[in-house]
Parts: structure tokens; C-alpha cells; sequence
């Protein structure tokens, strides 16, 4: 029993392998058109960065490939400088990833809010959907006619199979039941002499090449190469980490399970890097060819594996039988991955979540939409990390009490840190306060540099006045804090014996 299980999950992963090859071909050959490059680059650079984190990599069922978000980056470099400083500025990318990787610096990608998140994919599947209306293009003209009404039909029929075959059985991925039935439909059609554009006609020439070969880019190695490589290297690299680890959060939550962000930094690291000399583009982690690999039942690195064999199948041998595949049947494919990929939850949030987190949702989707997914991600994070931050400062308030001694106390309420500091100052009156103040931070932390000018200053002010100020009940790391200033701070430390930090909880 347990030997046709694995039996039949093998076949599973195999057969999503070469469901999602066969959506991939078009999207990778569009990109390659994008960046100006021969569809032969970007498609020798899907096999070997596939292979590499299927293998190499830190989530298992994710697909990569020579990406949009990546491409768009390479642009300007290709127009200005041609396609050897390309391949050298992969390689630099790929090293940058290793480094993230190894430094384990992949693991802030987890810090990223659950807005930012949301507002990726849904600017990401509206980036898709957009792609796929050039499809229903002929000569930059959109069909029209008969033409049109067959293509929508094989679209909308490629997604009720997509959709429903699973309900039926999962023996075989429905999308390459789906890509098999629409491209015979086509192929009737043609013969009553209604044509449907398939992908020979999309890649202008074929997709047949051979295996990729080494090539060291033919530049010279100095100081003025670097200098205009770096730029586009270091924007591709953190664009390809910053779509691949949210493309791996994204997995790990329809999985349940718990992928490795700094593994899958070295992992693509290593597929760039071989990319830079093996002639072909950067790469990253592809969300809607992930998609298609789920939808599929596709859950382990086998099934990354087989896209890239399979890719190279294609390429070597299965050209002439793929390029009469149907674009409708692709785009079928990748308007299911549309509708799996937009997060529609958010829609129905409303009034169910602060107004803040719609607003962060919003601007991240819209500037994923019309600009890039790494723009996007950081102004997000941005916009998140400031609120964060005015709130938490807004919260700082304070109580007092004045002893038979005359001594008055101020008991800070909340973190003292650069969003609370300007609210900090304006809670003391040093003119109308006695000779003897303490600050008592039972309920308080001292977090930063911005906190200690902040001390600093009330401490001047009273100083000024001829007045003393104490501090008490700091936990040992803010002791240490003020301890590692007092070059720039002088203040008394009052220490209470009947008053024990445990720990630092408040940090």
C-alpha cells in the first residue's frame, strides 16, 4: 500500500513538472522579448536556476525562473551596454544572494507585515491578468470577429476544466488535461479555417536550441565594469530575494508547512551565479508558475526538477510539438492561476481590520501594478514601520507623586524610543518642579540613541535650574545602554534594593 502511494505521488510530481514547463515556455519568452534578449537565454536560464533550487534551494514545490520582477531590471542595462555586461551582472547578483544567504540574513523577509504580503499578490495577479490581454493580440491589433469568440470560448473552457476536472479525478493535472483538449479543439478549428496564434507565433521563430554552454562574459575585468554592473546587480538581487521569499511565505501557508529563507537565498544565488556563465538572464522564484505547481499537486523538489527537464526536453527535442500548443489554452491556464493567486479575502476586510493595513494593501498593490514588485515591498514596509512607530509613540504617558519629602515622581507609561521621544519631553515642567525629580521606568524601556538625547535633555533642562534628576528601575540592557553613552549622557541612576528587574520582557 505504502509502495503505490509514493507510486502515485511520483507520478504527480512528474506530471505537474511538465504542466507547469508548459505554462512557463510563454510567460519566459515574454519576458526574454521584454528585456531584449533571445528567447533562448531566458529559457536556458529557467533550466539551470529551476534545477538549482529545486535541488539547492529552501522550499520545496516552488518554481523559478527567469522572472518579470528580475527582467525589468536588466532593461536599460541591455540596451545601453548589450548582453555581456548582462551576463556578468548576473553572476555579481548570484554571489549577492549567496552572501544574504550565508550572513542568514533572508530571515527578515519574515518581519515583512501580513499587508505588505496581501498587497503583493494582488498587485501580482493583476500584473498577470494584464499580460495575458496581449495575447489576444495579432499583429498589435486585438481580434475581432469569430477569431475573438473562439479564443474567449477556448479560454473559458480551459478554466471550467482547470476548475472542475479535479472534482472528477486527480489522476492527472487538469491543467495538461486542459492544455491537451484546447490544443486539438484548435487544431479542428484550423481546419475549418479559423486560426488560433499558438506559441511559434508568440516566440517569432521557435524555441528549439541546444544545451546551454559555459561562456565567460567577454568584458573587461576593472574597477569602471563594476561600477556599472553593481547597481543593476544589487536591484536585481534584492528584487529576485524580495519575490522569493514572499513567494515562499506565500507556499508555506497554502502547504502548512515551513520553508527555509536563507537556504533559499543560497539557492538562488547558485542558479544566478551559473547563469552569469552559462549565458543566460537572472531568475527568481515565479509565483504563478508556484501556483500552477500546486494546483497541480505538485509538493516536492521533484517537481522542479521535472519542470526544468522538462523545459530542456522542450527545447532539445519537443519544440515543434509545443509551439503548436494554443496561447488560449495557456492563457486559460494562467487566468486560473489569477484567481488563486489574488488574496480576495482582502476585499470583504472593511471595517474588520484598522484602516491603516486597506490603505498599506492598496498603495503596495498599485505600485506592484505600475512600477515593480521591490519598490513596492519597500515602501510598503516603509509606510507599515512609521505608523508602527507614530502609534507606539502616541502611547507614552505618564503618573506622578510627590512624597512627604517633597520628591516627585513621574512613572513612565510605554517605550521611549525615536516615536515617542517629542511626546516624552512635553510630559515634564522642570519651572514648577521640586529640587528632587526621579523618573521611574518600572513600566518604561530605553531602546535607543534617540531615547538617550531625549533623557539627556530633560536632564539639562533641570540641571539648568539647579535642579537633580534620577533615573530608577532600569533593566540591566538599558543600565548598559546609558552606560555605553555616558560620553554624551550625565544622569544619576537611583538604585531601589527593594526593586529587582527580572528580565528585560519589556525589549
Amino acid at each position: 500500500m505504502v509502495l503505490k502511494i509514493q507510486e502515485l505521488n511520483l507520478k504527480n510530481e512528474i506530471l505537474a513538472g511538465i504542466t507547469v514547463a508548459l505554462a512557463l515556455l510563454p510567460e519566459v519568452i515574454a519576458f526574454a522579448f521584454l528585456a531584449g534578449i533571445d528567447p533562448i537565454i531566458a529559457l536556458h536560464a529557467s533550466i539551470i536556476i529551476g534545477l538549482c533550487t529545486s535541488i539547492f534551494g529552501g522550499r520545496p514545490a516552488m518554481i523559478s525562473g527567469a522572472a518579470g520582477s528580475v527582467a525589468v531590471v536588466f532593461v536599460a542595462l541591455i540596451a545601453v551596454h548589450g548582453k555581456e555586461y548582462l551576463f556578468a551582472t548576473v553572476a555579481l547578483m548570484g554571489i549577492i544572494q549567496i552572501l544574504v544567504g550565508i550572513f542568514k540574513l533572508g530571515k527578515f523577509a519574515r518581519m515583512i507585515p501580513y499587508p505588505v504580503i496581501l498587497g503583493f499578490v494582488n498587485g501580482l495577479a493583476i500584473v498577470i491578468f494584464l499580460a495575458q490581454l496581449n495575447q489576444f493580440k495579432i499583429d498589435g491589433k486585438y481580434m475581432n470577429g469569430i477569431q475573438l469568440y473562439v479564443m474567449i470560448s477556448l479560454v473559458i473552457l480551459t478554466m471550467i476544466i482547470v476548475k472542475f476536472l479535479p472534482k472528477l479525478t486527480k489522476v492527472v493535472p487538469s491543467s495538461l488535461v486542459a492544455i491537451i483538449v484546447i490544443t486539438g479543439l484548435s487544431v479542428w478549428f484550423e481546419g475549418k479555417g479559423i486560426h488560433m496564434p499558438n506559441v511559434k507565433e508568440f516566440a517569432k521563430g521557435g524555441i528549439s536550441g541546444g544545451l546551454p554552454k559555459f561562456h565567460m562574459p567577454n568584458l573587461p575585468i576593472n574597477l569602471e565594469t563594476l561600477k556599472i554592473i553593481f547597481p543593476y546587480a544589487l536591484t536585481a538581487a534584492l528584487a529576485g530575494l524580495i519575490e522569493s521569499l514572499l513567494t515562499l511565505s506565500l507556499v508555506d501557508d497554502i502547504t502548512d508547512t515551513r520553508g527555509k529563507g536563507n537556504r533559499e537565498c543560497i539557492g538562488q544565488g547558485i542558479g544566478n551565479l551559473l547563469n552569469g556563465f552559462m549565458g543566460g538572464t537572472g531568475g527568481c522564484a515565479m509565483i504563478g508558475q508556484s501556483m500552477v505547481n500546486l494546483t497541480s499537486n505538485g509538493r516536492g523538489r521533484l517537481s522542479g526538477v521535472a519542470t526544468a527537464l522538462a523545459m530542456l526536453s522542450f527545447v532539445l527535442f519537443g519544440s515543434k510539438m509545443i509551439e503548436i500548443i494554443p496561447l488560449a489554452a495557456l492563457v486559460g491556464v494562467m487566468f486560473m492561476v489569477v484567481i488563486e493567486t489574488f488574496a480576495w479575502n482582502s476585499l470583504r476586510l472593511g471595517n474588520k481590520v484598522p484602516k491603516k493595513d486597506v490603505y498599506v494593501i492598496v498603495i503596495v498593490a498599485i505600485i506592484t501594478v505600475f512600477h515593480d514588485l521591490a519598490l513596492a515591498v519597500i515602501v510598503g514596509v516603509i509606510i507599515s514601520a512609521l505608523i508602527f512607530a507614530w502609534e507606539k509613540g502616541e502611547k507614552i504617558s505618564y503618573k506622578t507623586n510627590i512624597n512627604e519629602g517633597g520628591c516627585k515622581t513621574y512613572v513612565i507609561e510605554g517605550p521611549l524610543f525615536f516615536g515617542s521621544t517629542s511626546n516624552f519631553k512635553e510630559l515634564f515642567n522642570p519651572k514648577e518642579d521640586p529640587k528632587k525629580v526621579y523618573i521611574d521606568f518600572k513600566n518604561s524601556y530605553i531602546s535607543d540613541h534617540s531615547a538617550i538625547d531625549a533623557i539627556n535633555t530633560i536632564t539639562e533642562k533641570y540641571s539648568e535650574l539647579g535642579k537633580e534628576i534620577h533615573l530608577k528601575h532600569l533593566s540591566p540592557d538599558c543600565l548598559l545602554l546609558l552606560k555605553n553613552a555616558e560620553a554624551i549622557i550625565e544622569v544619576n541612576v537611583y538604585e531601589d534594593p527593594k526593586y529587582h528587574v527580572a528580565d528585560d520582557t519589556l525589549a
